[in-house]
Formats: structure tokens, C-alpha cells, sequence
């Protein structure tokens, strides 16, 4: 009998061996095949880009979420304890500020790896005593203009100092050797106009130079007097040029200038250039 079965898989040059080694080794390669498969799907949805419809503006955003962990959420919440004294159930923010940034690192890919961690890097020791809870902007604008949303809102970021509790954050990619871009510009413009619909009470719309001009008022909430640094991004010429596309919202109860800041300080009202 088994020669007679040995005989046929030879006359027919059939090994039954080898074929279920050759089955095996399919099985093996499809598995893998599949996982590839599954990976790739995984990446694409963790970068989903969509068209967000308002009434008054169409905005292009890509969700490009950082790690949003426990971590994150822990660290969120000591920080908004231990700077603002307020024992937060959720790492959540009240918009009513938003805040212009740049990235000072020339490509996207820096920029957003800047960001990703829960954790703050140990290059950053200027704001290392501030807490361990990593920078983080909800926005980042490409220099050709397009439009990432690295966390959800309402969620804390630790973008500028006193008012993260009230401040949504818009970063932009460059700022050091690459000046930032006319795209960056209209994509600001864009998100800025969707947003202050989105929440009404938004009612500031500055650069992170000029976040001091905010002390001494209800929405700076830092407890650290000694807790400050001097920023210069996004750069005057970018504000401004910013303030200037948004001028129809100033004066129709939609966004304030700074000088009303200014006033309510009882310090000296300039003439600031919002509109």
C-alpha cells in the first residue's frame, strides 16, 4: 500500500510533503499579507481629512491627532490644578481666546513630532518648572497651508502661559529660517472664522507676543508670579496682516481689539492695530 501510494505521487511528480509545506508557507504569507493590510487601514484613519461646513465658512481640516492617553489626561489636569487652582474633573477648556503661533521648526514633520509625546522633552527647560504635560497646539498650518488638528475639541493644550484654560491654540509650521507663508495666512483666517462661530464667547484673537498684555484680567489664571517668558511668534507683520482679513468681526460684537484689554486695566488706551 505504500508503495503503490509512493509510486503515484512519484509517476505524477506530486510530493505530499511538500505540498502541505507549500500550504503552510501560503497560510504564512497570507497572515502577513493581511496584517499589512490592517496596519495600513489603521494609519489612514488615524489621518482623516475632512470638510467642515458652517454658514459662513468652508474649512479643510485633517485630523492628525497626537497621543491623547491617560498620561495626558493626568498631566493636563495637574497642571490646570497646580497653575490655575481649579480641580478639573476633564482636561477641558472654555474657548474664549485664540492664540497665533509659530512652530520655529522649518518642516512639518519636526513640528509635529514636537507635539506628539504626552510628555515635555528635556530640551524645554525654560518651561520645565511649569510641569511635566507636554506643548501642544489643537492646530497646525503647513506652510503650503493645510490644516492639521492634532487634539479634539474642547481639550486642554499647553500653549501660552496664564491662559491655556480659556485659549484655543493655532500653530504654524516655520517661523525661524522660513518666514511663514501667505498660504498659512488664509488658512488662519479660515480656521480662525470657524472657530468663533463654533464658540461664540470667543471673543480675542491675538499673537502668543502678546499674551502679557492679558495680566491682571479674569483670563489670566497663572498662580506663579515668577512663571513667565518673552515670545515674539507669530511675528508683528503676520498678526497684523491676520487682524486685517478679520476686520468686519471687529465692532460687530463678534471680536475685541486689544485696546479694550488695555482699558479695562486702567492702562494707557493705544491705539492698537486690530483692524
Amino acid at each position: 500500500m505504500i508503495g503503490n501510494e509512493f509510486y503515484k505521487n512519484q509517476f505524477f511528480g506530486f510530493d505530499v510533503n511538500l505540498s502541505r509545506k507549500r500550504t503552510n508557507y501560503y497560510w504564512i504569507i497570507s497572515l502577513i499579507v493581511l496584517s499589512i493590510a490592517i496596519h495600513s487601514c489603521d494609519n489612514k484613519s488615524a489621518e482623516t481629512t475632512k470638510t467642515t461646513q458652517s454658514t459662513k465658512v468652508d474649512v479643510s481640516i485633517t485630523e492628525k491627532f497626537v497621543v491623547i492617553n491617560e498620561a495626558r489626561d493626568s498631566l493636563s489636569l495637574e497642571y490646570i490644578k497646580e497653575h490655575y487652582g481649579i480641580e478639573a474633573k476633564k482636561p477641558v477648556i472654555e474657548p474664549k481666546i485664540i492664540v497665533i503661533h509659530w512652530t520655529a521648526v522649518d518642516n512639518f514633520e519636526g513640528s509635529y513630532n514636537t507635539f506628539i509625546s504626552p510628555y515635555l522633552t528635556k530640551n524645554r527647560k525654560d518651561i520645565s518648572r511649569g510641569g511635566s504635560v507636554n506643548v501642544c497646539a489643537h492646530f497646525l498650518v503647513d506652510l503650503d497651508g493645510k490644516i492639521f488638528q492634532l487634539l479634539p475639541l474642547p481639550y486642554f493644550a499647553r500653549h501660552v502661559i496664564g491662559l491655556n484654560y480659556y485659549a484655543i491654540g493655532i500653530e504654524n509650521v516655520g517661523g525661524f529660517k522660513k518666514e511663514l507663508t501667505e498660504q498659512q495666512l488664509e488658512s488662519n483666517e479660515k480656521l480662525v472664522r470657524y472657530l468663533i462661530e463654533k464658540y461664540p464667547d470667543i471673543k480675542y484673537v491675538i499673537g502668543h507676543n502678546e499674551y502679557r498684555l492679558f495680566e491682571n484680567t479674569p483670563f489670566f489664571l497663572e498662580k506663579d508670579p515668577d512663571y513667565r517668558n518673552t515670545k515674539i511668534d507669530p511675528g508683528e507683520k503676520f498678526i497684523k496682516a491676520l487682524r486685517k482679513k478679520l476686520v468686519d468681526l471687529y465692532g460687530k460684537s463678534r471680536l475685541e481689539p486689544l485696546n479694550t484689554i488695555l482699558k479695562n486695566k486702567g492702562g494707557k488706551s493705544e491705539e492698537t492695530e486690530d483692524r
